[in-house]
């Protein structure tokens, strides 16, 4: 299993830095709208690892059979490796290649009508954000895929 997490986990964190930060930075034109959609569809691509992983792991190593469970904890697993891919790339991001990015996201939530004092979030806090939120797409992909993927005796 170890090895298993490992793999799928290390292609999800690969996958996720690479298309993360070149959607962010190719997309530095686009309006934020735009950025956003990108954001979640390399968050769902990077995810799809779980699938595989749960499938090679089931296929594979463990002659066909995969209690849900244990194709949970193999997917949270792996969601945990490209979530810190994604929050490494927006720290990157925010920290190196668009230092402004938070303020010009607060400039466009102003212009939208947004009157509320927003607070001045560092690159960090962005990242953890970021974080978080794969994290709990990625439970939402691996409870999906180990109850597709379960298969007892």
């Amino acid at each position: 299993m170890k090895n298993t997490v490992t793999k799928y986990g290390l292609y999800g964190l690969l996958l996720a830095i690479i298309l993360f930060l070149g959607g962010l930075y190719f997309g530095m034109g686009m309006d934020f709208s735009t950025q956003e959609i990108v954001g979640y569809a390399t968050m769902i691509a990077s995810l799809s690892f779980v699938f595989f992983g749960i499938k090679h792991f089931r296929d594979k190593e463990n002659a066909g059979q995969i209690t849900f469970g244990k194709g949970l904890a193999i997917g949270l697993m792996i969601s945990l490796f490209t979530a810190v891919g994604i929050a490494i790339a927006d720290y990157i991001y925010t920290s190196f290649i668009n230092p402004d990015f938070y303020e010009q996201y607060v400039e466009v939530l102003r212009a939208q009508g947004h009157t509320e004092v927003i607070p001045d979030y560092g690159s960090g806090f962005m990242a953890s954000v970021m974080f978080l939120t794969v994290m709990v797409i990625g439970i939402i992909v691996s409870l999906i895929s180990a109850l597709l993927l379960q298969r007892k005796n």
